[in-house]
Parts: C-alpha cells; structure tokens; sequence
C-alpha cells in the first residue's frame, strides 16, 4: 500500500508540474509586432503611394507601430504633403529612424521626419535644409521668380512645418529656421534642440528605446510595446517601385531619346513594327515619368527636334544636321528639368546627370552619323535589284532574237528580248537596257 500511495503522490507532483507548465505558456503574451518600410530616394509619386500604404496595412494589421527607415535629399512637396496626412491621421503610432549613419533628412524629409510620433536619428546623419530656395536649381525663389512668389512659396511651407511641429510638440523656431534660413543640424544637436526624441545607432535600438513610451494616436493615449518586436517588412508593390524607377530625370531622358528614334524609324520605314512599337511604349513610360517630375514641355521639344534632324541626317548627309542635332539632344537634357518649381523641396539639385547625358547624346549622334555614311556608300553603289539590276547581266538566248522579239535566259529566269542584229539560239548577250518586261541585247563578242 505505501509503494502504491508513493506513486499516486508521484503522479500528482508531475500532473501538476505539467499544469503549470501548460498554464505559464497559455499566459505568456505573444510578441509584439511592429511594421517596417524604407523611404531611400527622393520624395515623389511612387514613394508617397508606398508610404501611405504602409501606414494603412499597419492600421488593418494591428501592429503596435509603424517603423519608417529614412534617407531622402527632398521631394515633391504634394506627394510630402499626402505622405504627412497619413502620418498625422494614422490610427498606428509612426516611428522614424533616419539612418544608417551618412543618412540625411533633407528638404521634404523635415516635414516627413516631425510629423512621426516619435523620431530617432543615427549617429552621422542630419536634418534641415528645407528652404524652397534650393529647390532643383541652387537658385534663390527671388532671383527665379520675383519677390512675392517667393514670399508666397516660404511663407507657405513656413505655415506648413509650424502647424506639423505643434501638433507634435517638437521645437517650433527651429522647424521655422529650417525652412527660412535653410538650417541643417547633425543628430545629437537635432536631440539637444527637441528636433527629435532619441539618437539611435539602430533601429532595434531605437524600438527598445521606444518601449512603454506614451504616444498620443488620434486623440487618445497609447503605450508602446516595442521591445523584442517581431518586424514584418513591408515592400512595395510592383506598380510603386517602378514609378518610383521612373522618376529620375537621367530615365526621362533616355526615355524621350529612344521614344524619339524609335517613331521617326517607323515612319522614315513603313511596315517594320518593332520600332514604332518601342516607339509608343517608351513614350507613354516617358510621360508617366514626368508626371512624378517637374519636366519642361519646350525641353523634350528640343530632343524630339534633335532625334528628327539626325534622322534627317540619314538622307541628307550634310553633317550639319546631325551637328544640330546633338546639339539640340544636349540642351534638351540640360533644361528638361524644370529648375524653378514651388512644389519640390531639395537640398540638391535633380538634374540629367551629364555623365549619363553627353555619352548617350554622342552615342545616339555617332549612330545616326554611321548610318548616314553607310547609306551614302550604298547609295554610290551600283543598283542590284529590280529592272536596273539586270543592266550589264550575261545571259543566254533561247529563242531567235531579232529587232522584232525572242526570247532570252538571263539572271535564272526567260525575258523577252529585242536585238539590232538577229541572234541564234544558244548565242550570249548581254542586257543594255530595261523598258517593262522587255530586255534589250546585244551579242557578247568572243
């Protein structure tokens, strides 16, 4: 009886082991989970469509935050300010990291940058910069477009930088310098200035920072759980990526260029399709482009001017046209980006890269001048098609040819034939002229 009393206590303790084994996993919470996406680039059409959809799949999701890794010179101030809505009006906090270190928060990245719940920066980055005065040009709004649209344009983004700062209770005055006097400060003066809340060297850092930190979401109190969070990436959809691609004005230019050749190719050589197909294709990817860009109308005149007179070349072959034509491909990309808009805020200027511009605009030119000298040497050439191919060509006669008519084998087919003199057959001639489906021979002479 005791052996037996022994083993049901035995069974008892493990039973009861197990229970609260059991028990202490179905109480342990689950982790918290935070969202995470990257703004790397300037500020425009195809990332403000992923940034505002971040912040609605982290609302949907449920995720205790949104995680925003920033590094961007700047952007289109619209796209800035649908990108600042949805932070100002998520239902889920939004955290920003600017980083890794080397990373800036120039320009656009500002507003972007305050209007997050809380912000953190990476040792080695900076924020500022945000006048209009930089804008894509390097030019003062005053010198480019008078003094009361310059004032216009400060004051505008001046009223929109202060009403983002208060709203999150971060320095006022210096979100104002940013804007007016272009002021730009590194990461541990932005923390010392109440720019910012934390200066991070990682983002996993920056989240343990952040844990059991109050943060007001619309208009009640959340508490943040963020320490050991599991990170689900958010990436953008195809679509976003690809006019995110699309917005560089090196990809306009070479758009323009090959839109350009490819319809003066179908239209200088009907029926050949691919060309004028490419044609369409790069024109349309070429204007969605620009519309994420402030791109001169008169500019891609100038390159489609350009393309049309090297395409010229090809039959003049004068080598002015094609001088002219470079000529045109390189100042089209010179002045394609607007260099004065009120709507982009850079701290560097966005422009066609001349790296990328004078090679493609030579390469284009070099082509076009290879073809026309090409198509001059055929030209010089003797024709070996159609009826004056047959001129100078040896045959042989098949039926007595005579001033009235024979019949001749001349080029692996049977002409008829006319001769001054009367031919046997089996005697060789040689063809002098075409008229119709007639050969006029003479006797080769042996």
């Amino acid at each position: 009886m005791v052996g037996f009393g022994r083993s049901v206590w035995g069974v008892l303790v493990l039973a009861l082991l197990l229970l609260g084994q059991a028990t202490s996993h179905a109480e342990s919470p689950a982790p918290p989970v935070v969202s995470r996406c990257v703004l790397d680039g300037t500020v425009d059409a195809g990332s403000r469509a992923f940034l505002v959809d971040c912040v609605r799949r982290a609302q949907e999701a449920g995720h205790q935050a949104l995680l925003v890794r920033l590094d961007t010179p700047g952007g289109e101030l619209e796209s800035t300010r649908d990108i600042v809505r949805a932070f100002l009006g998520a239902r889920v906090p939004v955290l920003v990291w600017v980083g890794p270190s080397g990373a800036r928060a120039g320009s656009a990245g500002v507003f972007i940058t305050l209007a997050s719940h809380l912000a953190a920066m990476a040792p080695g980055t900076n924020i500022g910069a945000a006048h209009p005065v930089v804008g894509l040009s390097g030019q003062d709004p005053e010198a480019a477009g008078g003094k009361e649209m310059a004032r216009k344009i400060e004051n505008d983004a001046v009223a929109f930088v202060e009403s983002i700062a208060r709203q999150r209770g971060r320095n006022v005055e210096w979100a104002i310098s940013a804007v007016r006097n272009s002021e730009s400060v590194p990461a541990e003066k932005a923390l010392a200035l109440h720019v910012i809340e934390h200066v991070a060297p990682t983002q996993e850092s920056f989240l343990e920072w952040a844990n059991g930190r109050s943060v007001t979401v619309g208009d009640s109190p959340v508490t943040l759980r963020t320490a050991n969070a599991q990170i689900v990436e958010l990436r953008p959809t195809f679509s976003q990526r690809f006019l995110h691609a699309l917005a560089q004005p090196a990809v306009v230019y070479i758009l323009f260029l090959l839109a350009g050749l490819g319809i003066a190719i179908e239209l200088t050589h009907p029926g050949l399709f691919v060309p004028g197909l490419v044609g369409v294709v790069c024109i349309v990817l070429a204007l969605l482009a620009s519309s994420a860009l402030p791109v001169r109308a008169g500019a891609i005149v100038l390159l489609l001017l350009g393309v049309a007179l090297l395409v010229a070349e090809l039959f003049v072959t004068s080598g002015l046209l094609g001088a002219a034509g470079l000529g045109l491909l390189v100042l089209g990309g010179v002045f394609l980006v607007d260099r004065f808009d009120p709507d982009w805020f850079l701290d560097t200027p966005l422009r066609v890269p001349l790296r990328t511009m004078l090679p493609t605009a030579l390469f284009v030119a070099g082509a076009a001048v290879f073809l026309a000298f090409r198509a001059a040497e055929t030209r010089r050439k003797p024709q070996l098609a159609g009826d004056m191919g047959l001129v100078g060509e040896v045959g042989q006669v098949l039926d007595t040819v005579s001033p009235s008519g024979g019949e001749v084998f001349v080029h692996g087919e049977r002409w008829a034939a006319i001769s001054s003199a009367p031919l046997s057959p089996g005697a060789r001639v040689v063809v002098r002229r075409v008229e119709g489906l007639t050969l006029f021979v003479d006797e080769v002479k042996t």
